[in-house]
């Protein structure tokens, strides 16, 4: 069975969604205090040079990185959680699946912990970072179909991420003043009977 190293409410809250999307078994790991040094980080760091969550050891002991890259093996298993091959909507989904980890995870590396970039002006860059990730997703916004999902009647990998993001800075209260499809989204996914137990542990529900 795959090992899924991460903490709840965290990146790997994505993975995990996924993971139980697909149907494909695997037990989580809990490394909360892993960006702190101790135990957890150590534990981590031998799996995972970078530190960072979701780290997914595979029944092979392969280790993944990355949501994306997990994202392309779980499509593996289970192609049906993206648009067909040869479909235009497939193109749609790999671009935005990439443009979503190419432009919005990096605001988080950098807001998060600020003071690790710019120690004499942490304040102004976390904002700045929220800022643009704000203009990020309302071009995001733009992009969708969300009838009732980002693409339209199939329900695909780039809901997961909408349906956790929107836990995340700015928060619910942005999201529906400023992207109401993005809302709509996360809500059909927040439904999804399958996805309640996964969702209510990473306090996404």
């Amino acid at each position: 069975m795959m090992k899924l190293y991460g903490v709840p409410g965290w990146g790997s809250a994505i993975s995990e969604v996924m993971l139980t999307l697909a149907d494909i078994p695997y037990q989580f790991v809990n490394v909360d205090g892993f960006d702190q040094p101790g135990p957890q980080r150590e534990l981590l760091q031998k799996l995972n040079p970078l530190c960072q969550v979701p780290t997914l050891e595979l029944e092979n002991g392969a280790i993944m990185t990355e949501t994306a890259a997990i994202a392309l093996m779980v499509l593996d298993r289970c192609p049906d959680l993206a648009p067909p091959v040869g479909q235009a909507e497939r193109q749609q989904f790999q671009r935005l699946l990439i443009w979503f980890v190419a432009n919005v995870y990096p605001t988080f590396t950098y807001a998060d912990y600020p003071e690790r970039w710019v120690p004499d002006a942490p304040e102004q860059l976390q904002k700045n970072c929220i800022e643009y990730r704000k203009s990020l997703y309302l071009w995001f916004e733009n992009q969708l179909k969300a009838a009732p999902f980002a693409l339209g009647e199939r329900l695909t990998l780039l809901d997961v991420y909408i349906a956790v993001a929107r836990t995340w800075g700015p928060r619910h209260e942005w999201f529906a003043t400023n992207t109401p499809k993005l809302t709509a989204i996360a809500d059909t996914v927040c439904q999804l009977p399958e996805l309640h137990k996964v969702l209510k542990a990473n306090n996404i529900i």
